[in-house]
């Protein structure tokens, strides 16, 4: 079975530092949605883990969420594509959960969703260094993408990626 795993902003879409709040916000990075659906139409299994603390800070809903990943989803699907799964841990940083990346709980969750004993062979991508902590740690081969925050990540954690 071939699987990827990809984080969403800065990967997927426009990154915000005042986060993505609702569907008119989400932007879709320039062929992004056409990568998605071509992995797709390849046979490959696509799954989206994604950090999304502006719920737990309060900053959006649920619905608001929702909203975002169902543009998500029917930009892939115009293209004759389609995503698999979306895991997000909606929990503030200082919540000390086991979902927020860098910790891999995102991760195990699509492993134990595919019945997958490891992660070895599956790319996570993704733009920050918290992304490739948890493909480490998760088994999983981590991917850093130039887009989003990963051209900074590349600059200031360039001895951590090595």
């Amino acid at each position: 079975m071939k699987v990827i795993l990809l984080d969403r902003d800065g990967v997927i879409n426009h990154d915000s530092v005042d986060f993505i709040k609702s569907a008119a916000e989400w932007q879709p990075i320039e062929g992004s949605l056409e990568a998605i659906a071509r992995l797709s139409r390849a046979g490959w299994r696509v799954f989206v883990c994604s950090n999304q603390s502006g719920i737990g800070r309060g900053l959006f809903s649920f619905d608001q969420l929702f909203a975002i990943h169902d543009a998500l989803h029917s930009g892939v699907a115009a293209l004759g594509g389609r995503i698999d799964g979306i895991v997000y841990c909606p929990h503030d940083p200082d919540a000390d959960c086991a979902c927020r990346k860098p910790k891999p709980g995102m991760l195990l969750e699509v492993a134990k969703r595919l019945n997958l004993d490891t992660l070895q062979g599956v790319s996570m991508v993704g733009d920050s260094l918290r992304d490739l902590e948890a493909a480490r740690v998760a088994g999983a081969t981590p991917v850093l993408v130039k887009t989003g925050n990963g051209s900074k990540t590349l600059r200031h954690h360039a001895k951590q990626l090595e």
